[in-house]
């Protein structure tokens, strides 16, 4: 805990003599603080009016674990209101907690992998381990008590979606209520302390998802905070005018406004301060810089304010990532700040997940654009292959009238041998093109439908499907070079050198220093039949390539058939621009990887 002479933040802040109180409502006439140190009484702790629109005061019979409310006297009328910094509520209408921050992490000191090898596998709370009954949502300790597979799986980041507090108990995360509080039905703020810890102690990173672009709409106690609005929209902390409006409601944060920028940035670096977070993945950030989500209505502020936000995150905590999900592939999101980007570290790539989704879903092998697969492949922002997050499952990409992979392959057979073949057809283009892979929580063994907040995984399905999971788990052990054999796949190099629409072949060249153990072969056959007698493709190098993946081998799925796939020889002479080339079986649906 702090001492009484410290300088107090916003909120609710324990020290040695009680509690320190600090709130942002310029336009109350009288500000008390209630709570059960004081039977909820407001004559007993006012608090004194500051010049720059906060109250402050200190209470020494407060102590942690105390609930309490503002009490706000303005012209308006008289309000109770949660602590908009509160680190824990009982509950989104319910009270603030005063929360003491400190954390044994028992020296933690993890460090980030390098983006080149980062592998990161996104998740909801609440369904990613819910063995209970229907009315409870899974809790941070149930996904601890599967870091094993992730880590088995080789899994080295997660991503989970938002676990801010929201409205009500079942939720995607992406209506946030109070941004400082963890969702207590997921376990509350320390056990998400103690499930970051854990994850760092297996190696993994956590990512977390955060949600600036609208606040609610639901149970949002910052609406109208100190009683003032104009045109009867929500007050302090929102655009009172048409830039307010959002597709989730009328609450986007007023980015022009120096209290309301403070709140966000103070909310991104509490995360990486008092949560030991390794990154920070931003939600729809094109209803940031924009009004509307396209570029004809700027919104400067919100631009200038992702510029400061990612400034004092490389400054703070260098090796930290933040990533955008903008959806508009705009480069200068993820160009430095200096040269008038907004300093993200990475950015999903739209440019990517569609083309291959549809590659692998269109029923017609002859509509398969592999022009449109290329162009996916080789694609990069501000000549970095890293600064896009490349996958074919996402949250968005399985919902709102989407489904997962294998459902869209097959909607009456979703666990059949199409959808077994062209779902990881896809899953291994996203391992070996460049860019930071990503999966979606339950794609490892088949995961089918579509996501809903009140459904779990599926976890039979794990055994089931062993040999999916280890197909994906093989990818990803060549996609990070642990048998030191393939370190073109953590490279930024990538030729699609072979291209044939009729027998819809492709091949591409990866590599990141080029030689032997480096430069990589992928070959990928996108139609139903095998590509037998001798298929030549183009080679990089002469000699032995050998094999180190073949999705087809039956050894990953019964329903497999196992071509004989084997090592090649490259021998001299010109193909596809290459000056050797070899001769190779490929399976249907399937994606051979080789190396030297």
């Amino acid at each position: 805990m702090s001492t009484a002479a410290d300088v107090r933040p916003l909120g609710a802040t324990p020290h040695e003599q009680g509690v320190a109180f600090r709130v942002w409502a310029p336009h109350a006439t009288q500000v008390s603080v209630i709570g059960s140190f004081n039977g909820w009484d407001g004559g007993k702790h006012p608090l004194q009016a500051e010049e720059n629109g906060n109250w402050s005061a200190n209470v020494p019979e407060a102590r942690v674990g105390d609930q309490y409310r503002y009490l706000l006297t303005t012209p308006a009328g008289q309000f109770k209101r949660i602590d908009p910094y509160a680190r824990e509520v009982t509950s989104s209408i319910g009270n603030a907690i005063v929360h003491d921050t400190r954390f044994d992490w028992q020296g933690d000191d993890f460090h980030l992998a390098p983006w080149n090898e980062l592998v990161i596998y996104e998740l909801h709370v609440g369904t990613f381990n819910d063995e209970s009954d229907d009315t409870s949502p899974g809790e941070f300790k149930g996904v601890s008590a599967r870091l094993g597979h992730l880590k088995k799986l080789g899994i080295n980041a997660i991503q989970p979606m938002p676990v801010g507090e929201v409205a009500g108990d079942r939720s995607w995360g992406y209506n946030p209520a109070h941004i400082f509080s963890v969702e207590t039905v997921y376990g509350g703020p320390l056990a998400f302390k103690q499930f970051v810890r854990r994850a760092h102690q297996h190696g993994i990173a956590v990512i977390l998802d955060v949600v600036y672009n609208h606040l609610g709409p639901g149970d949002l106690d910052l609406w109208q905070f100190d009683g003032w609005s104009e045109n009867n929209l929500g007050g302090i902390y929102f655009y009172n005018d048409g830039r307010a409006k959002t597709p989730w409601g009328e609450t986007r944060p007023d980015y022009g406004r120096n209290e309301v920028r403070q709140f966000i940035l103070d909310n991104v670096l509490m995360w990486f301060e008092e949560y030991h977070v390794d990154g920070l993945r931003f939600d729809c950030t094109e209803f940031i810089r924009t009004i509307n989500g396209s570029s004809d209505q700027d919104l400067p502020e919100g631009w200038s304010l992702m510029q400061w936000i990612n400034s004092e995150v490389a400054r703070r905590f260098p090796g930290r990532i933040t990533i955008a999900e903008d959806m508009q592939n705009n480069q200068w999101l993820t160009k430095d700040v200096g040269a008038g980007g907004a300093g993200f570290g990475s950015q999903w790539d739209a440019n990517f997940v569609h083309p291959i989704r549809q590659a692998v879903i269109t029923p017609d092998d002859r509509q398969r654009s592999l022009l449109a697969i290329r162009d996916a492949l080789d694609q990069r922002y501000n000549d970095d292959a890293f600064d896009r997050v490349i996958y074919s499952e996402s949250h968005d990409e399985v919902a709102n009238g989407r489904a997962r992979v294998p459902q869209e392959v097959n909607p009456k057979d979703p666990k059949g041998w199409y959808a077994q073949k062209r779902s990881t057809l896809a899953a291994a283009l996203v391992f070996t093109a460049p860019g930071i892979p990503m999966l979606f929580q339950g794609q490892e063994f088949l995961q089918g439908e579509w996501f809903r907040d009140t459904v779990p995984l599926d976890w039979d399905q794990r055994d089931e499907f062993h040999g999916i999971v280890r197909l994906y788990r093989d990818l990803i052990r060549l996609r990070l070079n642990r048998g030191g054999t393939t370190r073109g796949l953590c490279g930024q190099f990538i030729q699609v050198h072979h291209l044939h629409d009729e027998r819809k072949v492709l091949s591409y060249h990866r590599w990141d220093q080029a030689g032997p153990g480096d430069d990589v072969v992928v070959v990928a056959n996108f139609l139903h039949e095998p590509q037998g007698d001798g298929y030549v493709i183009g080679f990089p190098a002469p000699g032995l390539w050998k094999l180190r993946f073949n999705s087809d081998w039956n050894g990953y799925s019964d329903d497999f058939e196992g071509h004989p796939s084997t090592d090649v020889v490259a021998e001299a002479g010109e193909h596809d621009g290459l000056p050797w080339y070899g001769k190779l079986t490929i399976g249907p649906y399937s994606v051979l990887i080789y190396s030297q």
